[in-house]
C-alpha cells in the first residue's frame, strides 16, 4: 500500500460507521454517521464495511473536486459536554426526586441514567 493510500485509508477510518443486518434486504447494511444519506449492502459484515468505506472514498473525492466541504469526522469534533435538554415539568420533578433519594445531584443522576 502506498503512503497516499495508507493516508486516505487512515482518514476514512476516522468516520462512525455502524454495520448491522436487514431483514427486508437480507443482506448486511452499512451506514456513515457523517453522511447520513449513504448506505451499502454487503452478503458480510466486513463486505458491507468495505463497501461503505469506497462510496465515502468516492463522495469524498467529488466533494473535493467540486471545491465543496468534507464534513469533519464526528471523533475529531470538539464536544463541551454541556447539553441543555427540555422536558415536560412532570419528569423534571420525578427525576429530582429520585436524585434526591438516591443523595446525588440531578446532574448525576440524569447522568447515570443515560449510561444505562
Amino acid at each position: 500500500m502506498s503512503a497516499k493510500s495508507a493516508k486516505k485509508a487512515s482518514e476514512l477510518d476516522h468516520y462512525l460507521y455502524i454495520v448491522g443486518w436487514s431483514e427486508a434486504d437480507q443482506a448486511f447494511v452499512a451506514r456513515v454517521a457523517e453522511f447520513p444519506s449513504l448506505a451499502a449492502h454487503g452478503a458480510s459484515q466486513q463486505a458491507a464495511l468495505r463497501e461503505i468505506k469506497s462510496v465515502v472514498e468516492a463522495v469524498i473525492e467529488d466533494l473535493k473536486e467540486a471545491a465543496e466541504p468534507v464534513p469533519e469526522p464526528i471523533s475529531h469534533r470538539a464536544y463541551s459536554g454541556k447539553l441543555n435538554v427540555r422536558m415536560p415539568q412532570e419528569l423534571h420533578r420525578r427525576l429530582a426526586g429520585e436524585a434526591s433519594l438516591q443523595g446525588v445531584s440531578l446532574n448525576d443522576w440524569i447522568n447515570h441514567k443515560l449510561e444505562l
